[in-house]
């Protein structure tokens, strides 16, 4: 792997952006390399901090002014004081929100210009807002019944989307918050901790702030390399992803057909006999739910919205499932699908999910809701279709092959053969996922049949009944392949059609 994809790769995980900042294709793209050397300029940081009675770093940025020239080579006039009145000067009023509903007003601490503002844009590249020391950036202010009790995060974010100047910079002396607010969109934000920076195991934390905060990037180099480009491109990066991820998924919900086929044969029938009898859609409709709990699991788990418990991550959890499922296929990959114990796994999972548990360490409450509900859709259990929970008849698991789940979560999780981090992704990317397997149907084919790929790149290939076509008279054929796919044959190929005496021989044409 590229060596400046790996530099990128390792500072960002060290911080763990929440939301999409910044994308490592897009900071190549721009040239924006870490520096490898970044000792001389680590030294500057550690200069200029102070020091207690011990002669020791205190990580605190006590003069924001002289911490952006002596560190980041700023300019005495980069940084902009909004002036504490009543009424700002004409060419900073734009830089105010009034609330008239908590009666407070929301001002930065300070403006960044652009260098060189375009025209039809705002001239302001940053705000910055300073807190007092140790000031917690995501807890709700103090309860006021006249002010608005929303966190320092909160209040900068709707800051920068009612100015319209999207970057800001949230200061508290021992962390510096890099956030991203474009407006109409979801936003996001790196902290980077002063106490982690001035370690020398924390350069390569330091050497992303400074790449992504020093006078070169923001100011002088081409406009296509600096910040604001290199977020603004950010974001068409991962739309890119969530492209691809919906293609994956698309792979992933195949993958859950044929598992689901393989189990229904297993039992003769009686898995699915029933339902797809009166049916067939809720199958479908049932596999699609296992996606969307997947995909809901892995963002929370991500996000650090469920336990972090060894009983949750070894016992319950997906990507630890996934973890292990990888490991499996490495050391034994012919026996993948003869093993049957991650699909048990992921029904426990759902259920304690919807239950709620407590065991040890572990306490997760019951979330109940639509998705994770059990009696939705039993035949993923393995009970009759219209069983409720609790009834007495007992229920044999579908037989879905580790092979099966190790395939639908690679699918989920590996995008061009890296790990995907569905904390960088935003509720409206995973819905773009959700629509692209929306709108399919499930059906029983009546005969041998074949999938004919779209002549779209982004399209879905359609099933055809090979023994209605070989039915069809022959000069009918094209026709009626026309109106089953979106395919016009021509040619030899429509002769070979015509032609065909047997299902090898359309198979063959086709």
């Amino acid at each position: 792997m590229d060596t400046e994809y790996l530099a990128h790769r390792e500072w960002l995980g060290y911080v763990q952006p929440v939301g999409l900042v910044v994308s490592i294709p897009a900071l190549l793209a721009a040239q924006a390399h870490v520096n490898r050397h970044i000792a001389p300029e680590h030294q500057r940081l550690l200069a200029y901090l102070p020091r207690d009675r011990d002669d020791d770093v205190m990580p605190e940025i006590r003069d924001l002014a002289a911490f952006t020239q002596r560190v980041l080579a700023w300019e005495p006039d980069d940084l902009i004081a909004i002036p504490d009145v009543a009424t700002l000067p004409e060419e900073l009023a734009a830089l105010e929100v009034v609330l008239p509903e908590y009666h407070e007003t929301l001002r930065p601490t300070y403006g960044v210009r652009e260098f060189a503002p375009r025209a039809g844009h705002t001239p302001w590249l940053m705000l910055i807002q300073c807190l007092p020391t140790g000031t917690n950036l995501d807890a709700p202010l103090a309860a006021s019944e006249r002010h608005w009790q929303a966190s320092p995060q909160a209040r900068c974010e709707r800051l920068l989307r009612e100015t319209g100047v999207p970057i800001g910079l949230l200061v508290n002396g021992t962390h510096l918050r890099l956030i991203y607010a474009p407006r109409g969109e979801s936003s996001g934000y790196i902290t980077f901790s002063v106490a982690e920076m001035v370690q020398v195991a924390g350069r390569p934390i330091f050497a992303g702030f400074h790449l992504l905060l020093t006078a070169e990037r923001l100011f002088s180099l081409p406009e296509h390399q600096r910040l604001p480009a290199i977020l603004a491109e950010s974001r068409k990066y991962q739309n890119t992803v969530s492209t691809q991820l919906a293609e994956q998924v698309l792979a992933a919900l195949y993958e859950l057909v044929r598992g689901f086929q393989a189990a229904n044969d297993q039992q003769h029938g009686a898995l699915l006999q029933a339902v797809l009898a009166t049916d067939p859609n809720h199958v479908y409709a049932g596999l699609l739910t296992v996606l969307m709990r997947l995909v809901f699991i892995l963002y929370a788990e991500d996000r650090g919205l469920l336990p972090s418990a060894p009983l949750y991550t070894n016992s319950y959890g997906v990507t630890g499932l996934f973890e292990r499922l990888r490991e499996d296929a490495g050391q034994h990959p012919d026996t993948m699908d003869l093993r049957y114990g991650a699909w048990a796994q992921l029904l426990a999972l759902f259920r304690l999910i919807y239950d709620g548990g407590r065991h040890g360490a572990l306490r997760l409450p019951a979330r109940q809701g639509y998705l994770f509900d059990p009696d939705r859709y039993p035949f993923l259990e393995g009970r009759p279709y219209d069983a409720r929970r609790g009834a007495a008849e007992p229920c044999d698991l579908p037989h879905i092959a580790d092979g099966v789940l190790f395939r639908v979560l690679t699918n989920l999780l590996i995008l061009d053969g890296e790990r995907l981090s569905y904390r960088a992704l935003d509720v409206e990317q995973i819905g773009s996922v959700y629509e692209a397997v929306m709108g399919f149907r499930l059906e029983v084919a009546q005969g041998r049949s074949i999938a004919i790929k779209p002549v779209k790149a982004h399209g879905a290939p359609t099933t055809i009944n090979l023994e209605a076509l070989l039915a069809a008279r022959p000069q009918e054929r094209g026709k009626w392949l026309a109106e089953q796919t979106d395919q016009k044959l021509t040619g030899q190929v429509a002769d070979a059609l015509k032609s065909a005496a047997s299902i090898e021989d359309l198979l063959a044409a086709l």
